[in-house]
């Protein structure tokens, strides 16, 4: 299963390249191709955030393994990235419904603030891929079911 991590950041980096697609395409007004390519970067966000949600169930999330002294600078980046990511999430909920009910106006202002966000929190969820799995060796790996039920 190590693999994973990869594979989710692989999902996300595609999402914010087909945000960034959808943009410009919604720049040219071509409204077929942005709704289209934002519809692909969403999908491609809920396939990582599956694979992120069912790797921390079934085998756990991996702690930093870099050295002690940048525990804190990690810690800190990774709080900011669950913010930023659980704040692009909502805003990337909501921007999607307005699009898809219709409400074009509230779309257009949440819009480009949802695209910031997302962006943001793909650049830091990289990083903290980079931290844990290519600059430094990942620390312990803890399954969440192991650690509710003690087996």
């Amino acid at each position: 299963m190590e693999f994973l991590p990869t594979i989710s950041t692989f999902f996300i980096l595609l999402s914010a390249i087909l945000v960034a697609i959808g943009w410009r395409f919604i720049a040219k007004d071509k409204r077929a191709a942005h709704k289209k390519t934002m519809l692909a970067a969403a999908v491609s966000a809920l396939l990582f955030f599956i694979i992120y949600v069912s790797r921390t169930i079934f085998v756990g999330n991996t702690s930093f393994g870099g050295p002690e002294e940048l525990e804190i600078y990690y810690t800190i980046f990774l709080v900011f990235h669950i913010i930023l990511a659980t704040t692009g999430a909502v805003f990337g909920l909501v921007t999607l419904r307005l699009a898809l009910k219709r409400k074009i106006t509230k779309h257009r202002k949440i819009g480009p603030v949802t695209s910031i966000i997302w962006f943001f929190s793909a650049l830091t969820g990289i990083m903290v891929y980079l931290l844990l799995y290519v600059f430094f060796d990942g620390g312990e790996t803890t399954s969440m079911i192991r650690a509710i039920f003690g087996s």
